[in-house]
């Protein structure tokens, strides 16, 4: 072979060299999560349970309380003017129109508009408290995934450590690094996997819980409006009825 000129370099080496392979691509996140199921263990299948079944009561709640949900404030203005007149009928069909719970104190009380204001005030406490299980409904589920999820994650890596530790005994002792590092990657998942439920089933609980309470308030206030509306109005004279008496009478000879 020929001298390699004075300032060339030898491209010898490189003739017939094959080009650098590309970079493997990253697996799609549902491969990835398929793999971290099978690499945490038994345990990570009652955890995802738990987050499919959190999830649905979650989006069951919320559709729930979106469907109930009425704006007290016109809801009773239009309510006084049918009570204003003793269109009690009226008014009844207007709070069965559209069954909720604040519209269900209502129609209670103006069920027994004739009772006294005391009695009045006990009826819609009854028709409240009857109301309530309906509102807290599977939140307790809600509550309870949020403790069990990461005390499942825990027992996984508690799991995930003993497997490590019983194939180091079965070693003698002297397991590599691998061995032990797959236990604590699977005790690492259950962890992780127990956290990302229990978080997220916290703060749905917490603002579950924030909506039943606003619920609560608007039927304390649609029960207190609708007593006074009842007691306000029980005297006032109908415009049907036409009055007759001695005082009519003197009415009319002195205008003749």
């Amino acid at each position: 072979m020929a001298a390699v000129r004075r300032g060339q370099k030898d491209l010898s080496p490189h003739i017939g060299a094959r080009p650098p392979l590309p970079a493997a691509a990253a697996p799609p996140y549902k491969f990835r999560m398929l793999d971290y199921m099978q690499k945490g263990g038994p345990l990570m299948w009652p955890i995802l349970f738990c987050s499919v079944l959190a999830g649905a009561v979650f989006l069951e709640r919320v559709t729930y309380f979106h469907r109930i949900a009425v704006r007290v404030g016109e809801f009773m203005r239009g309510l006084a003017n049918l009570i204003e007149h003793r269109r009690f009928a009226e008014a009844q069909m207007e709070c069965a129109s559209t069954p909720t719970p604040v519209t269900r104190v209502v129609h209670a009380a103006i069920l027994r508009h004739q009772a006294t204001r005391a009695e009045l005030k006990d009826i819609v406490t009854e028709a409240g408290q009857l109301e309530v299980p309906r509102l807290e409904r599977r939140l307790g589920l809600l509550a309870t995934i949020a403790f069990v999820a990461p005390v499942l994650g825990l027992l996984g890596t508690v799991v995930g450590l003993i497997d490590a530790f019983g194939k180091v005994t079965e070693q003698s002792g002297f397991a590599g690094a691998t061995v032990i590092a797959s236990g604590i990657y699977q005790s690492l998942l259950t962890t992780a996997a127990g956290l990302v439920v229990a978080i997220p089933c916290a703060i749905g609980y917490a603002y579950l819980s924030a909506r039943v309470n606003a619920l609560m308030h608007d039927m304390e206030r649609a029960g207190i409006e609708i007593v006074n509306l009842i007691t306000e109005h029980r005297h006032a004279p109908s415009p049907e009825i036409i009055a007759f008496g001695p005082a009519t009478r003197a009415a009319r000879q002195s205008a003749e």
